[in-house]
């Protein structure tokens, strides 16, 4: 599931963490914005924000899964 880590950047304010199965990030006109399936889900004005890092794991693909060992 993809989840963003977001750091403020002043550090006055508590990091935020959004999840959520649909969430796409995108950097357009000084802003921050973070959308699922509904629309915005959050906007930030990028001069408040550190950092934006996306903490999930995506899945392998089937091709690059370690092959099961056969005894």
């Amino acid at each position: 599931m993809p989840a963003y880590l977001i750091v403020h950047a002043e550090r006055r304010r508590e990091d935020m963490l959004v999840e959520d199965p649909a969430l796409t990030l995108q950097i357009r006109d000084g802003w921050a914005v973070i959308t699922d399936t509904h629309g915005i889900a959050l906007a930030l004005p990028t001069e408040h924000v550190a950092c934006i890092q996306r903490v999930d794991e995506e899945p392998e693909p089937e091709d690059q899964k370690p092959v099961p060992n056969e005894e």
